[in-house]
């Protein structure tokens, strides 16, 4: 077992190992603070180095084991009514976003939702709050987990429709951010049986996994207690700040891909 990874990374030049830590640490800060960004943040520069169909199930899987390191957070601090309500519909629909899939190629589906989200922020920042009731009730929570589980399910991309339904609520920073933790959280999970089932999970992703998950949940760390100390007088713009940059970095990704397909 231990020669076979061994072998594996060989295959892998020193700069793309690094790239891969660098962004592995950048993307455990993000989930430990703002408790979002992490997946894309690891696809978009991955992908730079490695093809997409390694990139993207190892941003499924690194995030998983901090989950259950933020789990206290998640329980105690979110509103437990948008979380159960969100991770019943994203689970429901996360595997007919297939049919997505088919009907508009991912590039097309990227670009959609990185304008969506970059059109999103400045009311956002704004302090704009939907309707009365818009996303405070039920039908509210189960259409934002329907649209987010069918994104995850078709581009992998289910995060920020969910971040900007938990800043869109009332809330204090603790209970927005582990609301946005308890969403993203359902949505690795949602994307694991069908990567499984499809057979993204190499022996390459699998050591690289298991290289780089160590590094995710120190970095988730020192995310958390950031947060701890500054988080809740900042959360709200670093938040936005790195839902924008998010958005332009995936846009910019998709039209190379559209470009190029």
């Amino acid at each position: 077992m231990l020669t076979t990874a061994i072998d594996i990374l060989s295959g892998h030049s020193i700069g793309a190992l690094a790239a891969t830590a660098a962004a592995v640490m950048l993307a455990g800060f993000l989930r430990g603070f703002v408790g979002f960004g992490g997946a894309i943040a690891i696809v978009l520069v991955m992908s730079a180095a490695y093809d997409p169909m390694i990139a993207i199930p190892v941003a499924s899987l690194v995030g998983v084991p901090s989950t259950f390191q933020l789990l206290p957070s998640i329980i105690r601090d979110s509103d437990r009514k948008f979380v159960v309500g969100f991770s019943l519909a994203a689970v429901a629909t996360a595997p007919l976003g297939g049919f997505v899939l088919v009907a508009l190629d991912p590039a097309s589906m990227k670009i959609i939702l990185s304008v969506f989200v970059l059109v999103m922020v400045v009311p956002l920042y704004m302090e704009w709050r939907p309707p009365a009731g818009a996303l405070a009730g039920l039908p509210g929570v189960l259409l934002t987990g329907v649209i987010s589980g069918a994104i995850q399910g078709s581009a992998s991309m289910g995060g920020p429709p969910a971040v900007v339904a938990a800043l869109a609520r009332p809330g204090q920073p603790s209970e927005q951010r582990a609301n946005v933790m308890g969403a993203i959280a359902t949505l690795n999970f949602c994307a694991v049986p069908p990567f499984y089932l499809l057979g993204l999970y190499t022996p390459t992703v699998l050591v690289l996994c298991a290289v780089v998950v160590p590094l995710y949940m120190l970095a988730t760390l020192i995310g958390a207690r950031y947060f701890t100390r500054i988080g809740h007088t900042y959360f709200r713009t670093i938040a936005l700040l790195v839902l924008a940059l998010l958005g332009v970095g995936t846009l910019v990704l998709a039209v190379i891909e559209g470009a190029t397909a």
